[in-house]
């Protein structure tokens, strides 16, 4: 099942959009209705202040001392001022008349919002005393110059229009650089492939683990693919014009030649074959690396592929029997594809012996590692240089002093041997040279 981590960080990424909007049209349009309904701090402070000078005015001159200080802050504000008691009644030397009186039903704290009420009238403030609040209270009309603006249009257009809009594109802009910009190199990385600009530098986008990064991985591998194909073709066709030149000049020169038709027959059916050998491994190489074919494999007794190799290759090339020993029994059983897997051993075997010393012996043995078998031929030629043990697998790479070939056998065995799901690497041995087989072990084995 595959899983969608795109999909989630969307939907992440949505949720903590719709919890911020809710953030700020909640909390902080609440925050700023409240700063525009409340009293500032400072204007606090101001009538807090006249609190106290009225408290010390009632103290200091009793009734008296109350009505002039209502009277003196009543003309500095022009405004409604009243000094009253527990019960409400006034302080000073005259009573409250009715109508002020009712004034003392919808009195606000200085902590309260203040509005205007109906009628366009201000609100009124009741301060107690700062020292002995229980003696009494400043009820003042709040001055027209203190009352809060309020929550104006303007301020609702911002509070729920700009700041979710700006919210809104910062969102945009988190989706345009998480999506759109990466769409935008994967359109540019498929352009340049388009005008065959295989070289260009690889995806930034190969690192991230969601459906992007697979698609930009998708597209390394099909560039990847495209490069190695297109490399493929540039040498078979530099190498097939290198190597078929040689033969045909051969040909030629033996056609004017005027040798005797036997010799002149034999010439040309040695030529002929060389070429014909080099078309096909050519051909089967193209096969293996282009289509990679998905083949059948069934259990395969090593044993019995080992000795049919050697018949042949004892009457190929002369050796006796006992030069091509092998240490592996019955049990060793791979799952391969039968004729992938003998003409890789085939082209291993021709190789070792090609460059084994007279009487020298190639031996094929192995061990059991886990779900695989681990496969040594081993030659008593040579070797190669270390910088070299991975060369010899690249076609048409034929080392100083390998002799004749066209450097393509190893290179065959290698792709039909990874074709099975194997491994196939060289190592020295001092002498010779050991080439490393790892293949599945066969599934009726793995079951017993």
């Amino acid at each position: 099942m595959r899983r969608h981590p795109l999909l989630w960080k969307l939907a992440l990424l949505q949720v903590c959009f719709c919890l911020l909007l809710t953030w700020l049209i909640w909390t902080w349009g609440l925050s700023v209705e409240r700063r525009t309904y409340f009293l500032d701090q400072a204007d606090r402070l101001y009538l807090a202040r006249y609190a106290q000078q009225a408290e010390q005015a009632w103290r200091s001159g009793g009734a008296a001392g109350a009505q002039a200080f209502r009277q003196h802050l009543a003309k500095a504000e022009d405004t409604w001022v009243a000094l009253v008691g527990p019960r409400l009644e006034s302080l000073g030397t005259s009573p409250l008349s009715a109508e002020e009186a009712s004034h003392l039903t919808f009195m606000r704290k200085l902590d309260w919002p203040m509005s205007k009420r109906l009628q366009d009238e201000l609100p009124y403030v009741s301060i107690e005393f700062p020292d002995h609040p229980e003696d009494g209270r400043l009820v003042i009309q709040l001055p027209e110059r203190l009352l809060p603006t309020g929550l104006t249009p303007w301020t609702h257009v911002v509070t729920h229009g700009v700041a979710p809009a700006l919210l809104a594109l910062l969102l945009g802009l988190l989706l345009y650089r998480h999506l759109v910009v990466p769409l935008n190199r994967l359109r540019d990385r498929a352009d340049a492939l388009r005008a065959d600009d295989l070289d260009s530098p690889g995806l930034p986008l190969l690192e991230r683990r969601d459906e992007l990064g697979e698609l930009a991985q998708a597209f390394e591998h099909m560039a990847g693919r495209l490069r190695r194909s297109l490399e493929q073709q540039r040498l078979l066709l530099r190498t097939l014009s290198h190597e078929l030149r040689t033969p045909l000049a051969r040909l030629r020169i033996a056609h004017d030649s005027g040798l005797p038709p036997e010799q002149l027959h034999e010439r040309l059916g040695r030529e002929v074959t060389d070429m014909q050998r080099l078309l096909e491994d050519t051909l089967d190489l193209a096969w293996m690396d282009t289509e990679h074919p998905q083949l059948p494999t069934a259990p395969v007794l090593v044993l019995s592929v080992w000795e049919a190799l050697c018949e042949d290759s004892c009457f190929e090339s002369g050796w006796e029997r006992t030069r091509l020993p092998c240490s592996l029994g019955t049990e060793c059983r791979v799952q391969a594809h039968l004729d992938s897997l003998a003409q890789a051993l085939e082209n291993l075997l021709r190789n070792a012996i090609r460059h084994s010393p007279p009487q020298g012996r190639v031996s094929l043995d192995g061990w059991r590692e886990g779900e695989h078998w681990h496969l040594r031929l081993r030659d008593e030629g040579p070797g190669v240089a270390h910088g070299d043990l991975e060369r010899i697998f690249e076609p048409y790479q034929r080392l100083p002093g390998s002799g004749a070939g066209f450097g393509l056998g190893l290179a065959i065995a290698r792709r039909a041997i990874e074709l099975q799901g194997g491994r196939l690497w060289a190592s020295n041995a001092h002498p010779g040279l050991c080439l490393h087989l790892v293949l599945p072990a066969a599934e009726e084995c793995l079951e017993s």
